[in-house]
C-alpha cells in the first residue's frame, strides 16, 4: 500500500516573494499574555510578574476574573520607593517569593516574569532567579523570562518562556520526538494516540503539563514546532543538539497531514502504517470543512500583524477554504521555519513584516476585504467602519490545530460572515 502524501514544493509558492518590511506605529499586545494560557498548560508551576500596578492592570483584565479557582500568576509591584532606590528590590521579591510559596506549597516551578527590561526595573531578574532556585531547591525551580512589551510582542512570552526551560531540561542523546509548543490539552492527547498508532515512540511534548515531566533533550532529539513563534526556543533546543523536522504547521487537513508525515519520514515509520492511521482522521477533516468551504469560497480577507500565526493561516484559508489573501501581515517573518507555508501560499501574494498601522489601514480601507484579522485594538474602529473582522488573540486562545479542530477553525472564519449577513437582513 502506497501513503497518500501532501506534496510541498519549496520552490513555488511565495518563497521568492518580495516582502514588504514597515517599521512604525505597533498595535499588538506585550509578551506578558503568554502566561494567560501557559499558567493553564504547567499546572504546578507559578508565574510571578515583576512590574508596575499597569502590568498588573494588564494581566487581570487580559485573563479576566476567576472565581472558581486560584490562578496561578500574580504581580509584585515596582513602586517608586523600589525605583528611587529607597527599598532594597532584592530583598522584597525574595519576601514576596517566600510568602507565595508558603501560601502555595503545589508550586514546583517558579517563572519571574519581567514587564520591563533590567534597566528600567533596576533589577536583574536572572540573578534573581538563580538565587532564589539555590535557595528554594530542590522543592521548586525558579526561572526567569522577559515579557516586556520593548522587547517582546503577543506571542513572543510563550518562546521567551520556553527558550528558558531548555537549559535546564535533562539530557538524554537517545532518539525521540519532541513536539514544540503549548498545545490544549485535548489535541496534545489526538496527536499522542496519532504518533502511537504510528509506532512513532518515545514522544516528549514542550511544555509538559507537570514541572517533574519535561523532556530530556541531546543529539537523538529530533523536534516538530506546534507553533511558527518559537525561533529563540528552536535555537535553544539546537544548542543541545536537537534537530528541526521540517514541516508545515498542523492547521487543516492538509496542514495536519504534511505535518504527521513529516516526522513519520524523519523515523522512518513505513508509508502504509502511516497512510492507515491517519486517513480516518483526515476524511473527518475534509467532511467537516466542505460546508464552510462553500460559504467562503471566493471570499477575501486581510491580516493585520499580531501573533505570528497568520502565514499558517493564511495558507489554510487559501488552500483548503478558497479565500483570496488581499495582504497577509505578521510581526516576524522567519523564512526558515515558514519555508513550507510560503511554497503553499497562492503565487504573488502580498506579503508584509512588521507594522506601520496608519498604512495598513490604509491599504486594508482600499482593498475593502470581505473579512478582516486583526488585535482588538483594531477590531471595533473597523466594524464601525463596515468591516468584518476576527479578533487573532481568539485564533491562540482556541485549540485550533490537528485533524478533529479543522472545522472549529475555518467556523472561527465563517461564523464572523454569517452574523453580518444577519445583522444586515
Amino acid at each position: 500500500m502506497t501513503m497518500r502524501t501532501v506534496p510541498i514544493t519549496p520552490a513555488g509558492g511565495c518563497a521568492d516573494t518580495p516582502v514588504l518590511r514597515e517599521r512604525g506605529q505597533r498595535e499588538v499586545f506585550c509578551g506578558l499574555t503568554g502566561i494567560i494560557w501557559l499558567h493553564r498548560k504547567i499546572q504546578d508551576a507559578f508565574f510571578l510578574v515583576v512590574g508596575s500596578r499597569t502590568c498588573a492592570h494588564l494581566i487581570q483584565s487580559a485573563a479576566g476574573v476567576m472565581i472558581f479557582a486560584e490562578p496561578r500568576f500574580a504581580t509584585a509591584i515596582i513602586d517608586e520607593r523600589d525605583l528611587a532606590g529607597l527599598a532594597d528590590a532584592n530583598a522584597e521579591l525574595d519576601r514576596v517569593v517566600a510568602r507565595l510559596l508558603e501560601r502555595r506549597p503545589d508550586i514546583r516551578l517558579l517563572f519571574l516574569v519581567g514587564s520591563c527590561p533590567s534597566e528600567v526595573i533596576k533589577l536583574d531578574l536572572s540573578r534573581a532567579a538563580a538565587r532564589l532556585s539555590e535557595r528554594h531547591a530542590p522543592a521548586v525551580r525558579v526561572l526567569n523570562y522577559s515579557g516586556s512589551g520593548i522587547e517582546t510582542t503577543f506571542t513572543q512570552g510563550e518562546d521567551a518562556c520556553l527558550a528558558a526551560l531548555v537549559p535546564s531540561l535533562p539530557r538524554d542523546d537517545a532518539p525521540a520526538l519532541m513536539v514544540v509548543g503549548a498545545l490544549a490539552d485535548v489535541v496534545e492527547d489526538q496527536f499522542r494516540r496519532l504518533f502511537a498508532e504510528m509506532g512513532l515512540s518515545p514522544v516528549h511534548f514542550l511544555p509538559a503539563r507537570r514541572a517533574a515531566e519535561m523532556p530530556p533533550v541531546g543529539a537523538g532529539t529530533r523536534y516538530l514546532l506546534a507553533q511558527p513563534f518559537l525561533a529563540d526556543t528552536a535555537r535553544a533546543l539546537e544548542t543541545r543538539g536537537a534537530q528541526r523536522i521540517a514541516a508545515p504547521f498542523p492547521l487543516g487537513a492538509k496542514g495536519t497531514t504534511a505535518w504527521l508525515q513529516a516526522a513519520a519520514e524523519a523515523f522512518r515509520i513505513p508509508g502504509g502504517r502511516v497512510h492507515n492511521v491517519i486517513s480516518p482522521g483526515r476524511a473527518r477533516a475534509e467532511m467537516a470543512l466542505a460546508p464552510h468551504r462553500a460559504a467562503l469560497a471566493g471570499r477575501s480577507v486581510f491580516f493585520f500583524p499580531d501573533s505570528q500565526l497568520e502565514i499558517p493561516l493564511a495558507r489554510f484559508l487559501s488552500r483548503e477554504l478558497g479565500l483570496q489573501l488581499t495582504e497577509v501581515g505578521t510581526p516576524y517573518l522567519h523564512r526558515q521555519h515558514l519555508a513550507e507555508e510560503l511554497a503553499w501560499l497562492p503565487e504573488g501574494c502580498q506579503l508584509s513584516e512588521g507594522q506601520d498601522v496608519e498604512r495598513q489601514l490604509d491599504r486594508c480601507r482600499q482593498a475593502r476585504p470581505d473579512i478582516v484579522v486583526c488585535g482588538l485594538g483594531l477590531a471595533n474602529p473597523l466594524e464601525a467602519e463596515g468591516f468584518t473582522t476576527k479578533w487573532a488573540i481568539e485564533l491562540v486562545f482556541t485549540p485550533i490545530q490537528g485533524y478533529e479542530q479543522a472545522g472549529d477553525l475555518a467556523a472561527l472564519f465563517s461564523r464572523p460572515l454569517q452574523r453580518r449577513a444577519l445583522l444586515a437582513a
